[in-house]
């Protein structure tokens, strides 16, 4: 039975990200369900970079995470620019002043000028200039390539079964046979709580989301510097993307179990309805859809921490639709947390409290 210091369950963003953070300085072993990483939330991605995305509570982490992300050369300029209808004024001035202080660049502008057959009820917008693409693949292939150069060892269709402790160990037995390890990461994602639940710790309410997506052909084709444009009440965004296509969510949340989820016809119906009320653009052809997991805690904050009951349990989950935009800085806050270590210096003025655990009780 091989044993490691640190076996992380879930090879997603998560995982890979907090496997490359802490390999350096622990024996790491990553146990991923699928045949091969990032098969659900972290491959189905939207692909954006937003300070704003997930609300102020996050953009610390999202804020710290973009000149990491940026100097590994994983992110390409876009802007955002946040749309409302006359009705919808207060929502904006609740909006500004949520990030006001947060050094998060905002101005009100006039979405007319930006997007062209705008119809007229969409009459304000608030523009985002640092949202960007993000190359969630190449990220997502860093992070594993990083830890197998520190010595993570990646075991691929390894179900885990059951976990126990027994005199400062955790045994593990997986699909890909059984392991054993000092500590025990849950970085699985939309199964965060049935892991818990398998190594004996209280699940903490982390549910699933479908999320859906569309990819579009329209005429007329979008302009080329078209920015991210979305909707402040969350019922749309849309983006452009390579060959003058579009992708287009309802920003749907339908509640479900974990699983292996795929687009509903009428998610995709709402979504293209939505659409058609914010531009008079002609939708030429629904080129493909698709359908991603997004998972919450139920304050909606992501969750970095040892378990307060379980000894040698670590908390690395939680974290809804931002886990990427975030994922360099929660890494290097969760390896600081997982280690005892000193936090490094682009998160030591974030406070790790807010995503413990234990605010659950």
């Amino acid at each position: 039975m091989r044993r490691y210091d640190v076996a992380i369950v879930g090879a997603g963003i998560a995982g890979a990200s907090l496997a490359a953070e802490i390999a350096p300085h622990a024996s790491v072993l990553i146990l991923e369900t699928e045949d091969r990483p990032g098969y659900h939330s972290t491959g189905r991605s939207a692909a954006f970079w937003s300070e704003t995305y997930g609300g102020p509570d996050v953009q610390p982490l999202t804020t710290a995470s973009g000149p990491l992300l940026e100097a590994g050369g994983f992110l390409e300029p876009m802007g955002s620019l946040h749309i409302g209808r006359d009705d919808q004024r207060a929502s904006a001035d609740a909006f500004l002043a949520e990030f006001a202080g947060s050094g998060v660049e905002l101005r009100a502008v006039d979405p007319r000028e930006t997007i062209p057959g705008l119809r007229p009820q969409w009459s304000w917008g608030i523009h985002e200039p640092s949202c960007t693409y993000i190359d969630v693949g190449g990220l997502h292939a860093s992070y594993l390539a990083a830890a197998k150069r520190g010595g993570a060892d990646l075991a691929l269709s390894a179900a885990l079964h059951a976990a126990h402790r027994s005199d400062g160990t955790w045994t593990v037995e997986t699909l890909a046979g059984t392991f054993a390890a000092r500590i025990l990461v849950n970085a699985a994602g939309a199964w965060a709580d049935p892991v818990a639940v398998l190594a004996g710790a209280a699940p903490l309410g982390i549910q699933p989301y479908r999320r859906t997506m569309v990819q579009l052909r329209t005429d007329p084709a979008p302009p080329a510097k078209l920015p991210l444009v979305g909707d402040l009440a969350g019922s749309f965004y849309f983006k452009p993307e390579a060959g003058g296509r579009l992708w287009l969510s309802p920003h749907d949340e339908s509640r479900c179990e974990p699983c292996d989820t795929a687009p509903e016809e009428m998610d995709v119906a709402i979504a293209i309805d939505r659409f058609e009320q914010v531009v008079e653009w002609r939708v030429a052809a629904l080129e493909h859809r698709w359908a991603g997991l997004r998972s919450f805690a139920p304050d909606r904050l992501p969750v970095y921490g040892f378990d307060s009951r379980v000894e040698g349990f670590f908390w690395c989950a939680g974290q809804g639709g931002f886990g990427i935009q975030t994922a360099p800085a929660a890494a290097r806050l969760a390896a600081a947390l997982l280690l005892g270590a000193s936090p490094d210096s682009a998160v030591a003025r974030i406070d790790p409290d807010r995503y413990a655990p234990r605010r659950f009780g």
